[in-house]
This record gives C-alpha cells, structure tokens and sequence, in this order.
C-alpha cells in the first residue's frame, strides 16, 4: 500500500504540474506582453510569434534555476521521503489554487512568491509535527529550514520592487529627456544610440548571463567575454549602434520597434528561464526523491533526503514539453488577456476608464507628490525648468473617445525602457541563480516608466496610484496566504494520508472548473454586453442621429431595471433586487462616463454648431436625473427586503406592478421611437403625460386613505410612496428628454 500511495501521489503532481503550467503562464504572460501589446508597435500574432519562440529557448535553458525547490527552502537532509512528499504536494494544491483565483480577478501576482512562500509554509507545518513529536523545543526549527537561502530569496523578492520602480523611472527619464515625445522628428543617428545601447544590454544580459548554461558559445569566447566584459559591451555598442543607423537610413526601419521585437523575446526568454521552476520545480523534486527511495529498501518514513542537495541535471524533453505546454497556453488563455489589460491600463499615456476608485492612501501619495514637485521645481533653475517641460511635450491630436482602446496605451519609447530594464534585471537575477518574481519586476518597470512619462497627470494619478496599491497589496496577500494555506494542507495530509489528498485535489479540481466557467460566462456577458457610446458628431443633425441609439438602449435597460426592481419587492426576492441594483449601478456609470467625455466632445465642435453642446448636455442631464430615479427606487426596494421589513400588502403590490406595466408600455414605445429615429411620434407621447400624472396620483391618494384606515406598517408606507413620488420623478426627467428631442428633431426632419 505505501509504494501504490508514493505512485498515486507522484501522478498526481504530474497532472498538478500541468495545471499549473497552465494556470501560472495565465498569469505571468503580463510580464512579457504588456509592453509590446500597449504600444501596438507589431501585430498581435507577430507579438506571439515572438514571445513563443523566448519561451521555447527560455525553458530549455531553466535547469540551474530547479534546484532552489529541492534544497532552496528548507534542509533535505532533515526530513524523511514520507515528509518530503507531504510537502511537495501540499505546495503543488496551494499553488494552482492561488493562481487560478489571481487570474480570475484579472490581478497579476508573483509565481515566485508563490511558490517560495509556499514552500517555506508546507516544510514549516511538518517541521512543527516533527519537533512535537521529538519533543523538542521550537527552537529547533532553524535546522529545519534554510534560513540564510530563504531570508536572500525573499529579501531579493522585495528589494526587486524597488529597484525595478527606481531603474525603470530613472531610464525612462533620462530617454525622454533626450528624445522627447517626437522621437519620430530626430535625427537617425538619436534613434541608432538608443537602439545600441538597448540592444546591446538585452544581448549580454540575456544571451551571455541567461544562456551560459546552453552552452552556445566555444568556451574561448566566453573566457573572453568574462576577463574583458568592458571591450565585449564597447564593441557590441559601437556595432549595434552602426547597424541600427543603417537599418534606419537604408532599409528605412523603426529601431524602436526592433528594440520592442527583440525585448519581447528576450522577456519571455527570461521569464521561462526564472519561472519555470515555479511550475514543475517541485513535481520533478518529487520524482526525484521516488526515484531514489523506490531503488533502496528502507521504508518511506525512514529514508532521508540527502540526496536532494546534489545537484542533478533535469531532463531535456521534460523542459521542451513544459515550454510547449506554456506556448499553447499563452495562445489560448483568454485569463492571460484579462491580467495583461490591468497592467496596460494602469501604465497607459491617455486617459480614459479607470478601473480601481482612489483611497485615502492614494490621494495622500499624490497630494505629496505634488508638494515634492512642485518644490524641486523651484529649486531648479528656470531655463532647466522650461528645457525639461518641452521634452515632455506630448502634441496634441484629437482622438475621438471610442477609438482610444483601439490606440496605442504608450509610445515606443516607453515600451522599449520597459522591455530593455526589466530584460536586464531579471537575467541578471536569473545568472545568479536567484528566483527574482519577474511580476515584481516587469509590473514595477511598467509603473516607474509610467511616473516618469508624467503619463499620471492630475486627472488620472489617484486611480493609478490606487491601482499599483491594490496590487502591491495583493502581493502582500500572496505571501501570507501561500504560507497559511501551505501549512494547512500540508497538517491536513499529515493527518488523512491518501484520503485527504484524494479529497483535496477532488476540490482544487471543482474550484478550478467552477473558476473557469464563471470566468466564460462572464467574458461572452461582456462581448455581447451593448454599452452607452460616446458621441463625436460636431453637428446636432450628427449628434441626434447618434444619442438616438443611446436613448433607446437607455431606456430599455431602465425599463429592466424597473421591473426587476417592482418584482423583487412583490415576491421579497433579494437576488432579484440585487440585480436591479447592481443593473442601475452599471448604467449610471455609463451615464457618468458620457458626461465625462464633454471636454472632448465640445473640443469636436466646428465653429457652426457650438450651440449643440447645450443640447447635448441637456439630454445629459435629464439622462442623469433618470438614472438616480432608478437608483433610488432599486437601493430603496433592496434595502427594505434585506433588512427583513414586512412584505408589501396586496393592493400596494397589486397598484405597483399596474405602475409597472404603465412604464413598460411607455418606455417601450419610446424605445421604437428612438430605434426607428421616428421623431414625428414623440409629440403624441408628450400630449399624454398628463394622463400618466394623474394614473399616479390616483395611485398615492388611494394609499393615504389606506393609511388612515387600516394601514398598520410605517415602514411599508413610506416605502411604498418613495417608490410612487420617484416613479413620478422618472416619468418627469423622460418627459422632459422627450421634449428636448421633439423641440431639435424637427432640424433633421
């Protein structure tokens, strides 16, 4: 029975493994495609193409990097096998959950942590048993772990925030400050330093330091290249920089672009040399220590692990197979698009949606960047003051708003600086054996390039700043779950043996389904999802022809809402109301964003039509006052079911939902109206308002003659004639919206 545990349990890390190939590359293909994907400097495909051939090259050359699992975290040679696969396989459940959960909320986080903490989390719980059992006392719990390897690693982790935030903002400055905005304007020879400089760093970093290991260079060159590194990085400087001025006079190539095509590869290169140890690190340290145990006779819970602190070669077609499984992720993953997205909108040059709302912490950060600004700007001289502010001169063009996602979110400059430091960072770390989170890295890089680009200007910093803090934060929440959860798991197999770690991976498994079902749906509600468009038109004939559409999607998501609300307040349906609540949050946010795209509206307007911006602020407006109608009837219907309030009485449900099919029918009408652009009709609408006034009225008498009667619930009546008195607001703003159209609609007419 103890050999067929041992062989179910090594299985069952290969299928972890898999998983978490699949899982991690979902969340760590950020690190290497956000540069290249917000500057749109080459196709998608292209981007891929490339990327998937660094991983290809990366992960053959990853073995140095497998033996921090083995021996990185913890002492081998103090535990048992038994031990050692209680740890490897509590590590490998913890891992794939973590991550799927990461990538389901779109955030990227650090594989590395991860797995490091994860580690020191499942050797600590079974370090803990063993020192109970023994008798001794928690002191002994430094022979255990490898303190000094575990302190570098995480102390290496988080010093990588700030130095890649530091290095990518001081870069970037020093780029920008010599090549401005304009870069495109310079003269050749501007554009061929950078590109030698660039491509030089990116060549020895990662082919030299990253790739010493493959052995693609006679051991002569590498003698070489380490006694003179200085006349290595002359030469290659001086030979690049020739050869990027050639290829931009002669072939008329963008160096910029090269510099991207060549950091992406060198990224993933990097990423799949430093990280593939986070995914089939510990299944191949497992099968290592069976390997070595089924060979001898002793039993499990009496061989010891000293063989893990040898190094051993890992087998080349085990890293040619995890690089083809990471390649077919990276093509397939829609989570992988999901993270990616938070990390180039967070670094983007324009504005535009934000996604994390400001918190105290961050309108305190900017506040006080602000005042250090401001103040170093005055200890400057003027001249420097004035130079340094034209070089970050970004021209203006008018885009219109509905084609800003389909810009670039930063311009070539920016993206090169991210791919050249972080490339460099994390093969430096990578030749040094050092599992540096390429997250950390790549996400900070992107950050420091961003602060530096003044790409956070007053309007956007606080959410910016909010989502580099939620983040960090989630990093933090990285370690200490991967840790706390490690440990359970691992005292949970400790205890049940092969039952709990069949039930275990039963539920990681159904998590993991349940995850990506959600996350399916969600992804096709969003592509079908129909959202209020920004208009662009400069004329009213335009801006009519536009909102129309608006209008009627408005009005029919409006008249959902009120319905769902009416219904989950008759049949005291919480979920019911919750989506009504959550429906009319939605398309007040739209409404808001509308408003919030004025500046650029207005900016659109020809000297002719001005006076369209009244118009449409108009229709704004009664827009506005719509939605907060909507708001308050769904919050109010919402609250009163969740606080278990008394249900409604019969003929206050019955009056309601008569209220109910009167807002259907209008709405409904209007929304043909405005489909059809049929404007002739709203005049028959408007001539009828009274009629609806006064259904409503009829309807809030007949309520306080109830309540001098035989009413006997404060709660219920004065829910009851909010809802009437706001249905009436409602019925109010669409009139008057209705009015402003039949007053310009005529022009088009």
């Amino acid at each position: 029975m103890g050999e067929n545990l041992y062989l179910f349990m090594i299985i069952a890390l290969a299928v972890l493994a898999i998983t978490d190939l699949v899982v991690g590359v979902s969340n760590d293909a950020v690190n290497f495609l956000n540069s290249a994907i917000g500057s749109k400097a080459i196709s998608f495909r292209t981007i891929m193409i490339v990327a998937s051939v660094g991983i290809a090259l990366g992960a053959m050359s990853s073995n140095g990097m497998m033996e921090v699992a083995r021996k990185g975290i913890f002492n081998p040679s103090e535990f048992v096998f038994s031990e050692i696969m209680i740890i490897f396989m509590a590590v490998m459940i913890t891992d794939i959950l973590l991550l799927d959960f990461f990538n389901t909320l779109g955030m990227p986080t650090s594989t590395t942590v991860s797995i490091v903490f994860e580690l020191l989390g499942a050797a600590v719980a079974v370090s803990i048993v063993k020192i109970f059992n023994n008798n001794d006392s928690l002191s002994a719990l430094g022979s255990y772990i490898n303190t000094e390897k575990a302190t570098e690693i995480i102390i290496g982790i988080l010093l990588s925030v700030v130095v890649a935030f530091s290095v990518g903002a001081i870069v970037q400055f020093i780029s920008r400050l010599l090549i401005s905005f304009k870069f495109d304007q310079k003269p050749k020879w501007v554009g061929a330093i950078f590109g030698g400089f660039a491509i030089t760093s990116i060549i020895y970093f990662i082919i030299v330091k990253g790739l010493k290991s493959a052995a693609l260079f006679s051991p002569s060159v590498m003698e070489f290249i380490g006694s003179n590194p200085e006349i290595f990085l002359l030469l290659n400087f001086v030979t690049w920089t020739i050869l990027s001025l050639l290829a931009s006079t002669l072939f008329k190539w963008n160096i910029y672009v090269i510099v991207i095509i060549l950091g992406t590869f060198a990224l993933a290169m990097a990423f799949a040399g430093n990280d593939l140890v986070n995914f089939i690190g510990v299944p191949l340290a497992a099968l290592a220590s069976y390997e070595a145990w089924s060979q001898s006779t002793i039993a499990a819970d009496q061989y010891t692990m000293e063989g893990l602190s040898t190094a051993v070669q890992t087998p080349t077609h085990l890293l040619l197979l995890s690089g083809i499984i990471m390649v077919i992720t990276l093509w397939f993953s829609s989570k992988a698009k999901n993270v990616v997205k938070t990390s180039v909108d967070l670094s983007r040059q324009d504005e535009g949606d934000e996604r994390f709302q400001p918190n105290f912490l961050s309108r305190q950060i900017v506040k006080f960047s602000i005042s250090a600004s401001e103040n170093l700007g005055g200890i400057l001289p003027g001249a420097w003051s004035k130079r340094i502010d034209t070089q970050f001169e970004k021209p203006y063009v008018y885009i219109p708003k509905s084609r800003i996602q389909d810009l670039p979110a930063f311009d070539f400059v920016r993206a090169a600086v991210n791919l050249m430091v972080a490339s460099v960072l994390i093969s430096l770390a990578t030749s040094m054996k050092l599992p540096l989170s390429t997250t950390y890295v790549t996400f900070m890089v992107a950050m420091g390039s961003s602060l530096a680009d003044r790409a956070w200007g007053p309007e956007s910093a606080v959410y910016r700043v909010a989502g580099v803090l939620n983040v960090i934060g989630g990093w933090f929440f990285t370690a200490l779950s991967a840790f706390t959860a490690a440990a359970i798991i691992a005292y949970i197999i400790h205890l049940g043996g092969i039952w709990a770690i069949a039930t275990l991976l039963i539920i990681a498994f159904l998590l993991i389904g349940k995850n990506y079902l959600s996350h399916s749906k969600k992804v096709k509600e969003t592509k079908l999802e129909e959202k209020l468009e920004k208009a662009e038109s400069n004329s009213i004939i335009g801006v009519i022809e536009e909102s129309s559409a608006n209008i009627s999607l408005a009005i029919n998501r409006a008249n959902k809402i009120y319905t769902q609300s009416i219904d989950g307040l008759a049949k005291h349906d919480i979920d019911t109301l919750r989506k009504s609540k959550k429906g009319i949050s939605k398309l007040n946010k739209e409404v808001e964003g509308l408003r919030d795209n004025i500046f650029y509206f207005i900016k659109n307007l020809d000297e002719s039509s001005v006076g369209t911006s009244n118009f449409y602020l108009t229709i704004l407006s009664y827009l506005q006052d719509m939605t907060q109608s909507l708001e308050y009837i769904a919050k109010a219907g919402y609250k009163h079911v969740h606080n278990n309030h008394k249900k409604l009485r019969f003929n206050q449900i019955k009056d309601l939902k008569e209220t109910d099919g009167y807002i259907d029918d209008l709405f409904s009408e209007i929304k043909l109206i405005f489909e059809t652009q049929d404007f002739l009709k709203l005049t028959e609408l408007i001539v009828n308002k009274q009629e609806l006034f006064q259904k409503l009225d009829l309807k809030i008498q007949k309520q306080v003659e109830r309540t001098r009667t035989d009413e006997s619930s404060p709660k219920n009546t004065a829910l009851y004639f909010s809802l009437l008195l706001e249905t009436k607001d409602l019925l109010v703003a669409t009139m008057n919206l209705l009015e402003t159209y039949d007053g310009h609609a005529n022009v088009k007419v």
